[in-house]
C-alpha cells in the first residue's frame, strides 16, 4: 500500500488554509467530521488476522468490500457535503489511509501527530472549524459503526441539526434505544423532554452510565435510558463552550496555536502542541462533567452496532 510520503502534491496541498470553495457555498452551514484517527486495539487481534499487517479496523472491510472508513463517509455523504466533511486522521496510520483520500479536498484532511484521545481530537476540529465557518453547525461520526438502515439515521440527523439550530447552546447526542442490556455500551439517561414539536423524542440529559453491570444495564433498559452512539450534532460555538466548560487549557491551547501560527506552517506548530498535551476523553472528561449543555434524542429502527470487538463484528456479518 503506498504511504503520503509516495503523493509528491498531497503534503504540500495539505497545508491549504482553508475550504477551496466559500464556507456554506452548499446553501448550508451544516459541516461533518468523520472521527477515524483511533487505534483500534481492543479489534487488533481480529484485524491482523484479516489484513496481516496493525492496521486499525476503521481502514478494514469488516462487513463487506468497503473500509469502515469508505462506507461512513458513503454513509454521511447522504447528509453533508463532501467538501465540508472532514476527516479525522491520524499521522502513523498514513500507510493505510493514503490510498483512501487521495481524491479528498486537501482542506478537509485533519491529520493530528498522534492519537491523544477523543477530546483533544475534537478540540482540534472545532477550534479549526471556527476558522473556516463559525456559524457552521456540525455532526461529529465514528468511523466504527454499522448501521442496517442508513436511510433512518440519515433522517435523525437532519432532525438532530434542525434541533440544533433551534437551540445553538446545546449539544445534540444521538441516543440508540437499546435492544439488550449491553454491559459494554456506554449508557444515558434521559431527563425531561425538552418543549417544542421533537418533545417526544428529545429530552434533557440527566447522567452517564459507562458500561455498566448486567443488572445494573437490565435495570436502565426498564427505565428508558438510551445507548451512547457518540453521535453528536451541535454548532461550532456549542462545542467550543463545553470544552472551555471542562478542559479550557486543552481549549487555550489550541485557539493560541491557531492564532500565532503562520500559513503553512501548521504541520509544525501541531506538532509541538501535541508533544505538550495529555490524553483526554471527550466522553468521560466533557460530555458527563457538562449534562445541562447537552440534548438526547431517542433514536429507533437503525440497527445499530458498534464495532468495537470481535464477537459484534461476528453477529453484524452473520446477520
Amino acid at each position: 500500500m503506498s504511504s503520503i510520503a509516495d503523493l509528491p502534491s498531497f503534503s504540500a496541498k495539505k497545508k491549504t488554509a482553508g475550504p477551496s470553495t466559500p464556507p456554506g457555498s452548499q446553501g448550508s452551514h451544516r459541516w461533518g467530521v468523520i472521527l477515524a484517527g483511533g487505534d483500534g486495539q481492543r479489534l487488533l487481534p481480529l484485524t491482523r488476522t484479516l489484513t496481516g499487517d496493525d492496521r486499525p479496523k476503521q481502514f478494514c472491510a469488516l462487513t463487506g468490500s468497503k473500509t469502515l472508513l469508505q462506507r461512513t463517509r458513503h454513509r454521511v455523504s447522504r447528509a453533508i457535503p463532501e467538501m465540508q466533511t472532514l476527516l479525522m486522521l491520524t499521522r502513523k496510520h498514513e500507510n493505510y489511509f493514503a490510498d483512501e483520500v487521495q481524491e479528498v479536498e486537501p482542506s478537509c484532511l485533519l491529520i493530528q501527530p498522534h492519537n491523544l484521545g477523543t477530546a483533544t481530537a475534537i478540540a482540534y476540529c472545532v477550534t479549526r472549524l471556527r476558522q473556516m465557518d463559525p456559524h457552521g453547525v456540525v455532526a461529529f461520526f465514528p468511523s466504527d459503526h454499522h448501521f442496517a438502515n442508513d436511510q433512518v439515521f440519515i433522517g435523525h440527523i437532519d432532525s438532530a441539526f434542525a434541533q440544533a439550530r433551534l437551540q445553538p447552546e446545546r449539544v445534540i447526542l444521538l441516543g440508540i434505544e437499546p435492544e439488550a442490556p449491553e454491559e459494554d455500551y456506554g449508557w444515558i439517561e434521559p431527563g425531561p423532554p425538552l418543549v417544542g414539536e421533537s418533545a417526544n423524542q428529545m429530552f434533557e440529559v440527566a447522567r452517564f452510565w459507562e458500561k455498566p453491570t448486567r443488572a445494573v444495564a437490565s435495570d436502565l433498559m426498564v427505565r428508558g435510558c438510551l445507548w451512547n452512539s457518540f453521535v453528536m450534532v451541535g454548532a461550532v460555538g456549542a462545542f467550543i463552550g463545553i470544552i472551555q466548560r471542562t478542559l479550557p487549557n486543552l481549549l487555550a491551547c489550541f485557539e493560541s496555536m491557531w492564532a500565532t501560527t503562520s500559513p503553512g506552517m501548521e504541520d509544525r506548530a501541531l506538532d509541538g502542541l501535541y508533544l505538550g498535551l495529555p490524553r483526554a476523553n471527550f466522553s468521560d472528561e466533557v460530555l458527563s462533567a457538562r449534562p445541562s449543555s447537552l440534548a438526547v434524542m431517542r433514536a429507533r429502527g437503525l440497527g445499530w452496532t458498534d464495532l468495537g470487538d470481535p464477537e459484534r463484528v461476528f453477529s453484524t456479518v452473520l446477520r
